[in-house]
């Protein structure tokens, strides 16, 4: 989906003029994949535009640097604030928001180390990732020839810009074959996720997701619709599944910061057809939460006009 560019973007503590928000051809993680990212929604609500769970993906991002020894030099907090202040300044009511934290120009090898890390937010309107056909109807999914990235190769735990590389693989297969999305197994053949989505099967009245040592990402959205199930008398259970688990189900639907809930209406020429309850009642209860509408959840938004 092309991005429309607004007027500012934060970079390293301040608002640039976005076509002034440049690097170096040099810079480490161009060359070398050593990024960490974020992404994020914003909703038009009645009480203004508001980002979900900002507090709980900033924290994520900084987990995931972590994990590859970068320490970032903002705290989560004056994220939150840069966040929030960018989109004031960009005049949004809704838009997609992308940190992201990375290691910059310095030297040249492998060894990051003495790199610094830049950070920057960008902000700009983005409607659904995979059409509003897509969130009203379904898409079509295909098993990727291409295997999730094994724990002790690329931790899947964090989200990292060179592990990516997996996944745009995947969805070029993909949508080169006639397929809108594709499904990544495991090393071991087990499910794990979508190119850059949760999965989630119902079978048998059940609600089933590949636990996290099956290799999805642990992602937000996950999280928070293992939450509304839950609070809906639906349980999500945790369990390895096969690409036959996919085939034999009554229903599956994806979900991510950029999908939202999707639903899943083709696998591999198997036909799942139009959404079904579980999925439409999942869907309906998510929208209505990041749409400032249910009360209940009203703390996993972070108003931009307090």
């Amino acid at each position: 989906m092309p991005i429309t560019p607004v007027d500012k973007v934060w970079f390293n503590g301040t608002q640039v003029d976005w076509d002034k928000a440049n690097v170096h051809v040099l810079t480490h993680a161009l060359h070398y994949g050593t990024g960490v990212f974020k992404g994020m929604r914003c909703y038009e609500t009645p009480r203004g535009p508001a980002v979900f769970r900002l507090k709980a993906h900033l924290e994520r991002m900084v987990r995931s640097a972590k994990i590859f020894l970068m320490e970032i030099p903002y705290s989560v907090d004056e994220m939150i604030d840069a966040t929030i202040e960018l989109i004031r300044s960009n005049e949004l009511e809704s838009c997609y928001v992308r940190p992201l934290a990375f290691r910059g120009y310095g030297e040249m090898g492998v060894n990051p180390e003495h790199n610094p890390v830049d950070v920057c937010i960008a902000v700009w309107p983005w409607g659904a990732y995979l059409g509003d056909d897509a969130l009203k109807h379904g898409v079509r999914m295909t098993i990727s020839s291409w295997r999730r990235h094994d724990p002790n190769i690329i931790p899947p735990q964090a989200k990292v810009t060179g592990g990516y590389v997996n996944s745009s693989m995947a969805k070029l297969e993909a949508v080169r074959s006639g397929f809108d999305e594709a499904i990544m197994l495991n090393s071991q053949g087990y499910i794990s996720e979508a190119t850059g989505e949760n999965l989630f099967v119902v079978k048998d009245g059940e609600i089933l997701t590949p636990p996290l040592a099956a290799g999805p990402l642990p992602g937000i959205t996950r999280a928070s619709v293992m939450t509304i199930a839950a609070d809906l008398g639906m349980p999500v259970f945790e369990r390895l599944m096969s690409r036959a688990d996919l085939y034999v189900a009554e229903e599956v639907f994806c979900s991510g910061t950029a999908a939202e809930v999707t639903p899943v209406r083709e696998i591999d020429g198997r036909m799942l057809g139009e959404p079904g309850p579980i999925t439409q009642t999942i869907q309906q209860a998510y929208f209505a939460i990041v749409k400032g509408q249910d009360d209940k959840y009203i703390d996993w938004l972070h108003f931009v006009r307090a």
